[in-house]
């Protein structure tokens, strides 16, 4: 494959991940698609509706991911999320912060850029801190303290930490038995479950559930199949084109707002490009747009006064290093690591709801 190829390639998957981020930004604007939004309507109504949704979107994606891999279309095993190495502190510790701060800031990564496309000029600036704080974290000072402190602690497996490997260690077929079975098994149930009741069924309720859950499969395709070159040119080495990791990704929202900065910062760095995750971010923020001219609901929007502010400043600081620490947010690790069915994302994601629920209690003791 020539240079001139592979750059081709870069530029289908990113335009790709930017046309699915799209409808997925038209849908969640759509559907009301919110973790936190889902947390608080537990917390203050008792209502479990919008949690389902999440809940059954993971399961959408859960059986799609698996299902690829069951037919040797992509390799879960080769994306940041199902490494042998189980940091297991660092999912408990960036998943606490992270649903915490997206209690404080009203919303997370994903919410931060949806409402940014209605004219909330409080997410402009939740996007900014959170992104500063997220590249500190990952190659900045917070990063240093990261890596000396509880990256540390981690448990040593002798095969990847998703299940299927955990479960078929070096049987390669006995492997690919299991991405069908427990795909279809757990996501099935989960789906099932989730859906039970009649509200989360509703239309509304399933466009998001389909969108999103099909938008991860989708975007997981793309790196992991489009973007695969078994030989790159120049390092003669197995390559995911326009990823930042060099892994196959999916969708998530908190690194690759510290990507985007970076790419607005070194413009001129022809090293530089948009990349899988920075093209995600920019289709959500169209779709959230296009969804609030279309509706007439676009309103500029901004802080109330000096708490308002300081909740968002400290809010997009938890999720930029809480985000990177658990190597995802509700999104990254609550859909797209869950989809591979590793066990780190299954601790981020019990972790960032913990978090959540800590946050909304913190917030009802200072109204109260």
């Amino acid at each position: 494959m020539t240079e001139i190829d592979t750059a081709l390639l870069a530029q289908t998957v990113v335009w790709w991940t930017f046309a699915i981020s799209v409808l997925a930004g038209l849908a969640m604007s759509r559907s009301d698609f919110c973790t936190m939004g889902a947390l608080s309507d537990i917390f203050s109504m008792g209502d479990w509706t919008r949690l389902r949704m999440w809940f059954a979107a993971i399961g959408v994606a859960i059986i799609g991911t698996q299902l690829l891999a069951a037919g040797g279309l992509i390799d879960p095993g080769k994306s940041i999320y199902t490494a042998p190495r189980l940091m297991w502190l660092s999912h408990l510790v960036g998943g606490l912060l992270f649903g915490f701060g997206m209690v404080l800031a009203s919303g997370c990564g994903a919410k931060t850029v949806l409402r940014a496309g209605t004219g909330n000029l409080k997410s402009l600036v939740v996007f900014i801190v959170m992104g500063l704080v997220a590249y500190m974290t990952l190659k900045g000072l917070i990063g240093v303290v990261r890596v000396a402190t509880v990256d540390r602690v981690a448990i040593e497996l002798s095969t990847g930490q998703d299940l299927p490997r955990l479960l078929a260690g070096s049987d390669a077929g006995l492997r690919r038995m299991l991405h069908m079975t427990l795909g279809i098994g757990l996501g099935g149930l989960l789906v099932v479950i989730s859906l039970a009741s009649k509200e989360a069924r509703s239309p509304r309720n399933l466009l998001g559930v389909l969108t999103v859950g099909a938008a991860i499969v989708a975007v997981w395709y793309l790196s992991g199949h489009v973007g695969f070159v078994a030989e790159d040119p120049q390092t003669l080495e197995e390559r995911f084109v326009a990823t930042n990791s060099g892994k196959i990704e999916s969708l998530s929202f908190v690194a690759p707002f510290a990507y985007g900065l970076e790419l607005l910062m070194f413009w001129s760095d022809r090293s530089r490009s948009v990349s899988l995750g920075i093209a995600s971010v920019l289709g959500l923020l169209a779709g959230s747009t296009a969804h609030a001219l279309l509706t007439r609901s676009f309103r500029w929007e901004g802080f109330r006064g000096a708490e308002d502010t300081a909740n968002h400043l400290v809010g997009g600081a938890l999720m930029g290093a809480g985000g990177i620490t658990a190597l995802g947010c509700t999104v990254g690790q609550g859909i797209s690591g869950m989809s591979t069915l590793a066990l780190g994302s299954m601790i981020s994601l019990a972790a960032i709801l913990a978090g959540g629920m800590a946050g909304l209690r913190y917030q009802s003791w200072r109204i109260g």
